[in-house]
């Protein structure tokens, strides 16, 4: 699947809910988060992405324009970064089988929570 920016990439997420549960699935992307943001701002900054992701998923040759496209996709709330929350929905957004399936897995999730 493509994004708006180009980036080609296999959706894993499907089997991962699979495999995981919808919890342990939401703990992933979280813990995924954890690595991207800036520690000091709680958040994911252009800074923090272009350190971290260069080293941890091989996004090193990207362009700043790509990153912040990446960074402008998710951003919900216009502040150009992306919190926890607009991160998780980013990543649904990014796979359709999620989109799909993603009615029930929350629903599994609150279950579990009551």
């Amino acid at each position: 699947m493509a994004s708006k920016s180009g980036i080609v990439f296999e959706d894993f997420f499907p089997s991962m809910v699979q495999r995981l549960g919808a919890e342990g699935f939401m703990d992933e992307l979280c813990n995924g988060f954890r690595l991207l943001m800036d520690e000091e701002k709680g958040v994911i900054t252009l800074e923090s992405l272009k350190k971290n992701s260069a080293s941890m998923l091989g996004l090193k040759d990207m362009s700043n324009d790509e990153l912040m496209c990446m960074l402008r996709e998710g951003d919900l709330d216009g502040d150009g970064c992306l919190n926890q929350m607009e991160f998780c929905v980013l990543m649904f957004r990014l796979s359709p089988e999620l989109m799909k399936g993603s009615r029930r897995w929350i629903e599994e999730v609150v279950m579990n929570e009551l």
